[in-house]
Order: structure tokens, then C-alpha cells, then sequence
């Protein structure tokens, strides 16, 4: 993922975005580059800033469920803070699964809000904290 450009995007199969992470590792481990465990993980931490969660709805339609971002290890464990999630409510007449998207809460961590300072964005990213939108 380090190609000398800031960013870049993958996508994978996983039921959440800890899932992921844990696919990332056993890829990594299958790959036998005889790496330890704590070294994968350093290395997923500098890589891997968010983890975006795509679900197919009971009504067929696609939806972001979950925007989760990795601010770092603690111990052996990957740390991860869900930014966003879609809360479901219910299905209309016509079976369109309705539900909000919630944000969860100020980041402690983030290395996202000082991304957002750096590129304006900074008072966009936080009015998206006091909104609720469908």
C-alpha cells in the first residue's frame, strides 16, 4: 500500500470492520514472509487509516453501514473508534429499508481530524458530528 502517494483504497470481503483487520493479518501471515504477528500489525496501523463498511440490505439495495478508523495498537490489539454508523429503523411499504446515519461521538485519537485541519476541512468534518442525516 506505501507506493509514495498519499492514499490509497482496497477493497475486501469481511462482516465487520475488525473482520477486516483480521483478514489483512491472515493475508499478510499466508503470504510467509515470516513476519511476527506484531509486526503485521504495526505495519496494518501505518497503512490502514479507514475501514469502510459496505452491506447489501435486506431490500437488495447497497449501503455504507460503518466508517471505523485505526488510531493505533495497544498491547497486541488494534485499536479502531467507529466515526459513523447507520442505524436501521425499519422498511417502507414497499419493503426500502429506512434507517439514520449517527455519528459516534468527537474522535479522542484521530488522526482524521488533523487531516481535515490540514486540507479546510476541519469545521465540516465537525458540523457533520451535531447532524443527523438519512
Amino acid at each position: 500500500m506505501n507506493t509514495g502517494h498519499d492514499g490509497s483504497m482496497s477493497t475486501l470481503h469481511a462482516n465487520s470492520p475488525r473482520d477486516a483487520i483480521s483478514r489483512v493479518e491472515s493475508m499478510i501471515m499466508m503470504a510467509n514472509l515470516n513476519q511476527p504477528l506484531d509486526a503485521i500489525r504495526r505495519s496494518i496501523v501505518s497503512a490502514i487509516q479507514l475501514v469502510v463498511q459496505v452491506n447489501r440490505l435486506r431490500d437488495g439495495s447497497r449501503k455504507v453501514t460503518s466508517i471505523s478508523e485505526i488510531v493505533g495498537l495497544e498491547g497486541e490489539s488494534v485499536v479502531m473508534e467507529e466515526i459513523y454508523r447507520f442505524d436501521f429503523h425499519d422498511s417502507d411499504f414497499g419493503g426500502v429499508v429506512k434507517g439514520e446515519f449517527v455519528t459516534q461521538g468527537i474522535m479522542q485519537r484521530s488522526e482524521l481530524v488533523k487531516k481535515s485541519h490540514f486540507y479546510g476541512l476541519y469545521d465540516e468534518l465537525m458540523s457533520s458530528f451535531s447532524e443527523v442525516r438519512a
